[in-house]
């Protein structure tokens, strides 16, 4: 029953631009924080950026602050990240996360990851 589907990866030039989309169902899209995590052949997973449930705050890597921007609609049970300026170094799958914290204990769901690869 829960889902999180990422879409919109794909091959890219430098400097060119990606919006990815991840798309929840299962669960109560709204009492969730979103990330977008990262990881490249050989190296470990990374956080690349996160949103509060509300959408009221959000927090980046600094390898991509200035260049990428997480947004979501709630109304859509949606997160996006869009990509700009991409480099080589951000070529990598892109996985949706989405993270409650509770009294009892905390939920976590992953999705499949997206491929992005950015190539002359």
């Amino acid at each position: 029953q829960v889902q999180l589907v990422e879409s919109g990866g794909g091959l890219v030039q430098p400097g060119g631009s990606l919006r990815l989309s991840c798309a929840a169902s299962g669960f109560t899209f709204g009492w969730y924080a979103m990330s977008w995590y990262r990881q490249a052949p050989g190296k470990e997973r990374e956080l690349v950026a996160a949103i509060t449930s509300g959408g009221g705050s959000t927090n980046y890597a600094d390898s991509v602050k200035g260049r990428f921007t997480i947004s979501r609609d709630n109304a859509k049970n949606t997160v996006y990240l869009q990509m700009n300026s991409l480099k080589p170094e951000d070529t990598a799958v892109y996985y949706c996360n989405a993270k409650k914290t509770g009294f009892v204990k905390e939920y976590e769901y992953w999705g499949q990851g997206t491929q992005v690869t950015v190539s002359s």
